[in-house]
């Protein structure tokens, strides 16, 4: 499924919208794109509401305004493959398995921490919004 067009929502935070310059065009177009289906994910769950974009370990990263309704997200370059992107996650949650157990075979992984994205090609969008969203309400899913 290809993703949506990136509607450019402004940053709050020129510090972020940097880093997001600094990267090569597919790079940064592929990391605009998710940034996009974050903020659309959390816009659509009235429990997430606001998210905070910031920089955490340099990387654009996003997390509920409200205290204990989500865990971080962060995104990035991978570090050593240039063709593809990270959709990084707390390890010390339990988000790897939940997300391998709901999409055997549809994403590749890098341990407990991240999803690995390419940087050309198609995107399992649906699979990944759900992803989103279950990091975005993680620990409300726990308390339930």
């Amino acid at each position: 499924m290809k993703l949506q067009a990136i509607s450019n929502q402004a940053f709050r935070d020129r510090k972020v919208r940097q880093v997001f310059d600094s990267f090569d065009e597919p790079v940064r177009e592929r990391l605009l794109q998710l940034r996009e289906m974050i903020l659309d994910e959390a816009a659509r769950n009235p429990e997430i509401g606001e998210l905070q974009e910031t920089l955490k370990w340099g990387q654009p990263s996003y997390l509920p305004v409200k205290p204990r309704i989500g865990t971080t997200i962060r995104l990035d370059r991978h570090s050593t493959d240039a063709g593809k992107i990270g959709f990084y996650f707390n390890c010390n949650s339990s988000l790897a398995d939940d997300y391998q157990q709901f999409y055997p075979g549809v994403f590749e992984y890098e341990g407990r921490r991240a999803i690995l994205i390419g940087v050309d090609g198609p995107v399992p969008e649906q699979a990944l919004r759900h992803c989103i969203a279950l990091a975005l309400t993680y620990h409300l899913n726990k308390k339930r």
